[in-house]
């Protein structure tokens, strides 16, 4: 009987040092916080009048929807340009090391910066946030860490912005339908609020924004821009300055910044200070 303990002690050992290993090797160990946010928790804090079942009474459309333009076609000089490109990246790239292990020097250093990755949190305020406060005043996603204090003039775009805002907004997150474009708008809006930027073109380039605008716009992405502009609506009851993907590609910069929350996989912050 003790010798069966004894093979089921060191069997159990043996997986959690499996287990242990295969977390490690797959990159899912991150030192502080989570990027991935529960779904199911997310849409719970959406506002209830703009939840799937109020989308006929709203007229508004919160899933993602096909580009109303066609993108743009490329024209042979810029695609022998497209092939150039390629060829140089192809004679240029340089294979990666194999080291003893079977592992390339670049699969370890993968490795090592998953592991070393730092995923903001919310700060917490002292007095529980009111969800239905936040959707009473018109916000779309109620947040934990609301600023009572925040407030956007309202800007006003000239026709060329809001074609451009349109398409900016399906190229940056196209994919999160009307919310997403919304909270893509509104940290435009902040920027130009904030930071005095003059028009939305000016957005993107001080910025950094690099979402495509050469793919068209959506139905859920003009009536996200119709929502946080011409009714002067915001997403969150917060500034929002900053944005990006971490399935994509790990930013230490953001996630230093003020985090705010996560929508699907995008990440918003506000930066410290003013």
């Amino acid at each position: 009987m003790k010798k069966t303990y004894s093979i089921l002690s060191v069997t159990v050992v043996v997986l959690s040092l499996i287990i242990a290993i295969n977390a490690i090797l797959s990159g899912s160990v991150v030192t502080v916080g989570e990027s991935n946010v529960d779904t199911n928790e997310i849409n719970s804090r959406i506002n209830p009048n703009f939840s799937e079942e109020s989308v006929l009474a709203n007229g508004i459309i919160l899933t993602t929807d096909a580009p109303t333009e066609p993108a743009e076609p490329t024209t042979k000089s810029a695609k022998k340009e497209e092939d150039k490109k390629e060829k140089s990246t192809e004679s240029t790239t340089k294979s990666a090391e194999t080291t003893k292990g079977g592992e390339t020097t670049a699969t370890q250093a993968t490795k090592k910066e998953v592991q070393e990755r730092f995923y903001a949190t919310a700060i917490p305020v002292e007095t529980p946030a009111s969800y239905e406060e936040q959707w009473n005043a018109g916000y779309l996603i109620a947040i934990d860490n609301p600023d009572k204090s925040y407030q956007c003039s309202k800007v006003t775009l000239t026709d060329e912005d809001r074609d451009l805002l349109e398409r900016l907004c399906y190229g940056e997150f196209g994919s999160g339908g009307f919310i997403g474009a919304a909270l893509i708008a509104q940290c435009v809006k902040d920027a130009m609020c904030f930071d005095g930027y003059p028009t939305v073109e000016s957005v993107i380039k001080n910025c950094h924004y690099d979402g495509s605008t050469k793919n068209g716009t959506s139905t859920a992405c003009k009536q996200a821009v119709s929502y946080i502009f011409d009714q002067n609506k915001e997403a969150v009851q917060h500034r929002m300055m900053y944005m990006y993907n971490p399935n994509m590609v790990y930013s230490s910069f953001h996630e230093s910044q003020n985090y705010i929350l996560t929508y699907e996989d995008v990440r918003f912050f506000d930066r410290w200070g003013y």
